[in-house]
């Protein structure tokens, strides 16, 4: 049976719909980078996922061609990811998509080096006859976050948020964004098939412990 992800770390992909608050460790990514409404018909971001999925699948279908993969094991490839920015904001405003700067994700099985990643642009490149440069191999610690399940439109995103500010003030929490960690999504719907009122999309936000809250909680104990 392939390896789910999903299923094996159910605590990174599919929380309960109220907050909880997590340590995420180092992992590897294919990603892309870009800017601008993920709606736009004629955008980067439609394109760019394209991009992702089809050097994922190079990765995960090289078990049928003659490059063997040292260490390969059989797998679900994971699901699309993205971190969410504005530049001069704090947090995301959902109001002005079009000033969106974003990084488009799939994370990567443990055996996947650098090696295979330029490996695979190689054979992506020559059987599609496209460009995969901008694609990167990341490494990525997200660290200390919070996150919940949100269920709905994207639009209706800054509800959930809300809920998870007020969650993380109440243990002694505040954001954390900026200097590399961003408001951050996973995409557990396919939203071509689903109702906007039925979307599933795991949202994490990165947090830090607020400046005397241990000795507050320490007092009121």
């Amino acid at each position: 049976m392939a390896f789910d992800y999903k299923k094996a770390y159910k605590e990174f992909y599919l929380p309960p719909k109220q907050p909880q608050i997590l340590t995420i460790p180092p992992m590897n990514f294919l990603a892309i980078r870009g800017k601008g409404d993920p709606n736009a018909d004629n955008g980067d971001y439609k394109e760019s996922i394209g991009l992702l999925h089809t050097v994922a699948y190079t990765i995960k279908m090289s078990k049928m061609g003659e490059h063997q993969i040292a260490e390969y094991f059989d797998y679900v490839v994971p699901l699309l990811e993205g971190f969410w920015w504005q530049d001069g904001l704090y947090g995301v405003d959902y109001a002005h998509k079009e000033t969106f700067r974003w990084i488009s994700l799939i994370r990567l099985p443990e055996f996947v080096t650098k090696e295979t990643f330029q490996w695979a642009i190689g054979e992506a490149t020559e059987k599609k006859q496209a460009d995969f440069s901008k694609l990167e191999f990341l490494t990525y610690e997200e660290g200390l976050c919070v996150q919940c399940m949100h269920i709905g439109p994207y639009d209706r995103e800054p509800e959930t948020v809300r809920r998870m500010e007020q969650f993380v003030k109440e243990l002694g929490y505040a954001w954390d964004f900026g200097s590399g960690r961003y408001h951050h999504e996973i995409y557990l719907s396919d939203v071509r098939r689903c109702k906007p009122e039925n979307l599933k999309t795991v949202i994490r936000l990165p947090i830090q412990r607020r400046n005397g809250a241990e000795e507050e909680k320490q007092d009121a104990e």
